[in-house]
């Protein structure tokens, strides 16, 4: 898969965040500031090589609010340390060009495609002993994500359903997002799903939003990181331990065996179509999957497939997502909304 086999630097920083400038705060009125939009041609309006699918955000009836993982991992280019530069072109390149395209077209046949650019942390945030300057690089990408939202509910949302989806990095803020925004507020009404991948969630992480269980099930969470069949990573007690995983395949939370019949497509490299990829099995909070079927499988060893969470299973999310806005309007409908 394009996400799953590119090999990625990783740096480790020295410095505090302390000692290393802020970047720059995003503009949200400046549709460079912004990763996608609908009205505007970008990433996320792409659709996978050799497939007959459709980008139908002109006409969507949901919007996604999408937050692309951590891809600033390498020595950084410039004297901003520890959180990524919105106005850096090739740090935004390096965003649409893979997590934009991979991951946030995957809600393009139904949604309308919202994904802020923000002062992503470094990927430090999360290996390094500085404990403190992490934290304080992940509090001030949030405080991106809250800006971009808040200008999303004022300036695009109009009323319409939301579908929020992360990956990873993207999926921490995502969480805080739901449960500062919608976990018992009003704006919960018009949660369509959240997509929460890539991290460990805990499954009572909210109060009133409940993990789905089901394909059709709305206004809940799913989420699921996926590894080899039969790896147990050295991070499990981490947290891994503690998390709820949905097949996505079935979109349930047990710990049945699904076949790759049951698997609707995935992208590979060069944002190929790819069919039916992989099977996949819950266990004990990690999603188990065997050695993809794409080209130069024999060759394939990885056992952590982090960065194909959504790659993997490409289509069934995207199937999914469709599902649940038309329930979410059936059940609309049945309350005379």
């Amino acid at each position: 898969m394009s996400i799953g086999l590119q090999a990625q630097r990783y740096y480790k920083l020295v410095a505090s965040f302390d000692e290393s400038p802020l970047p720059p705060v995003p503009n949200y009125s400046l549709n460079e500031h912004w990763s996608a939009l609908p009205e505007r041609k970008d990433m996320a309006d792409s659709l996978p090589v050799g497939s007959n699918l459709v980008d139908m955000q002109e006409t969507a009836a949901a919007d996604v609010f999408y937050l692309y993982p951590t891809i600033f991992t390498a020595e950084p280019q410039n004297q901003y340390l520890w959180n990524a530069d919105v106005n850096d072109t090739i740090m935004n390149a390096s965003v649409d060009n893979s997590a934009i395209l991979n991951q946030s077209t995957a809600f393009n046949g139904s949604c309308k495609v919202y994904a802020p650019r923000y002062r992503q942390a470094h990927y430090s945030a999360f290996t390094s002993l500085d404990k403190a300057s992490g934290a304080k690089a992940l509090a001030l990408s949030y405080e991106d994500i809250r800006a971009a939202f808040e200008y999303y509910l004022e300036h695009y949302n109009q009323g319409r359903p939301i579908v929020i989806a992360g990956h990873s990095q993207g999926t921490l803020h995502a969480a805080h997002l739901v449960k500062d925004y919608f976990d018992g507020k009003s704006l919960q009404g018009q949660l369509v799903e959240a997509y929460l991948i890539g991290m460990p969630i805990k499954p009572d992480v909210f109060e009133n939003i409940e993990a789905s269980n089901s394909a059709e099930h709305v206004g809940g969470f799913v989420t699921w990181n996926t590894f080899k069949t039969g790896y147990i990573p050295k991070y499990y007690n981490n947290g891994l331990h503690e998390a709820i995983c949905t097949n996505p395949l079935t979109w349930k939370t047990d710990e049945s065996y699904v076949s790759r019949e049951f698997n609707a497509g995935g992208v590979g490299l060069k944002f190929k179509f790819v069919e039916r990829p992989v099977d996949a099995e819950v266990y004990k909070g990690l999603l188990w999957v065997s050695k993809p079927y794409i080209k130069g499988r024999m060759f394939i060893h990885i056992k952590i497939w982090h960065r194909a969470d959504i790659n993997l299973f490409w289509m069934n999310i995207r199937e999914n997502v469709a599902l649940r806005i038309a329930e979410f309007y059936k059940n609309k409908e049945k309350n005379g909304e």
